[in-house]
């Protein structure tokens, strides 16, 4: 009988206790709040952005509660969940108190994670990404710190980051030390956005949060990783390892007109080691997406990113690359849910936004059984190997 495969779920969120206690005590954004429902029921709202829409959302016991996260876990079949905290992380703190709260909550998460079951005898069901305290006024000691007690703890994989770094972007040079300890350590870093675009580009007319999750969020993932790209950061640490949210956003799609657009400006031609498409073999993407024929294409991307490679021929860079470059491409896409976001309006057995990532992953064409079970378990064990 053959072994059974790990379905493992790498973008899954949680706002711990005590994170959910801080926010309650909150009375400005973000914050957790209770009000009554046009129903008539007290319920509670999480709001995280000013002027979101309709007020936030319904918050419960699914954000916070391991049970909870578990139950889902059992009934969609997944085996192990990498968990991250959910967004505003710490970014609204003053640098003392963010840097305080980053080390009590990734101790609460390594309790959170290591307290889980275990599935064998080596492996919880519960694993996670801590946090940096990513504040303006943050000293880099107190950042390298806090990667220090990460890589410290063993149920922590790595790193959940937003796209402002410590308020100019993940391209500013003052995190280049951070970088370099996150990539010794060998942590994965998560990046994740937060904040979206500019909400005038959505007009007055109340499309809910359509606008801002399925474009502005994508938005900000493929904005950040190119500002990381054109800053150099891949070729100073090839060792670092990134995981981009919601399958890297519009940047498979834009890589070649960004790998030309650096190549016709002056100011930056000669700036990377490398042709810009090669920088897509340099990170991983989840599979949160929800298309198998979106699936499909950023897997072409990432697996023909090598030719690309200063070291490739300029005549390997003009052909088709090979025919198996969506199977080379499957071994950087994992699976996700983004639980406990997104349940479904009504009662149904199971969530439709993670059976339908399920069934993506199982339709792309040219993913054959090796391919669709590999993304299963590729990511935790890279994680694993990579910390030793």
């Amino acid at each position: 009988m053959a072994s059974h495969k790990l379905l493992v779920d790498i973008h899954t969120h949680v706002y711990l206790p005590r994170y959910a206690a801080f926010l309650r005590s909150r009375t400005s954004v973000p914050r957790i709040f209770s009000r009554t429902s046009p129903q008539g029921k007290l319920e509670d709202r999480l709001l995280i952005l000013d002027n979101e829409p309709s007020g936030g959302r319904p918050i419960g016991a699914q954000y916070w509660d391991r049970e909870e996260k578990l139950k889902f876990m059992d009934k969609h079949g997944i085996d192990v969940s990498i968990v991250s905290s959910a967004n505003p992380w710490l970014d609204f703190l003053p640098a003392s108190t963010a840097h305080k709260l980053a080390g009590e909550l990734n101790d609460d998460l390594e309790t959170f994670c290591a307290t889980s079951p275990s599935l064998t005898t080596t492996l919880k069901r519960l694993y996670g990404f801590g946090l940096l305290p990513l504040v303006p006024e943050i000293t880099v000691t107190s950042l390298l710190e806090t990667v220090e007690q990460i890589s410290q703890l063993p149920h922590l994989k790595g790193i959940i980051m937003g796209t402002r770094g410590v308020g100019k972007g993940l391209d500013d040079a003052a995190l280049d030390p951070v970088w370099k300890a996150i990539s010794e350590a060998g942590l994965v870093v998560f990046l994740h956005p937060h904040y979206g675009v500019d909400g005038k580009a959505w007009g007055e007319k109340s499309n809910g949060h359509v606008l801002p999750l399925a474009l502005g969020f994508p938005f900000e993932t493929t904005i950040a990783t190119t500002r990381l790209i054109l800053s150099g950061v891949f070729d100073r640490h090839p060792d670092l390892r990134v995981l981009l949210a919601h399958s890297g956003g519009a940047l498979p799609q834009l890589s070649s007109r960004l790998a030309s657009c650096i190549d016709h400006d002056p100011e930056v031609a000669s700036r990377l080691a490398h042709d810009a498409r090669y920088y897509m073999s340099k990170l991983y993407f989840d599979a949160v997406a929800y298309g198998s024929e979106e699936l499909g294409f950023v897997s072409d991307v990432i697996g023909r990113a090598e030719a690309f490679s200063a070291r490739a021929s300029s005549a390997a860079a003009s052909k088709n690359v090979g025919t198996n470059k969506r199977k080379i491409g499957s071994r950087r896409m994992v699976f996700g849910t983004d639980h406990p976001f997104f349940p479904p309006l009504s009662e149904t057995e199971k969530w439709k936004s993670v059976v339908e990532n399920l069934e993506a992953i199982d339709g792309v064409d040219g993913w054959e059984e090796a391919e669709k079970d590999a993304r299963n378990e590729t990511f935790l064990h890279a994680a694993d190997t990579i910390r030793g």
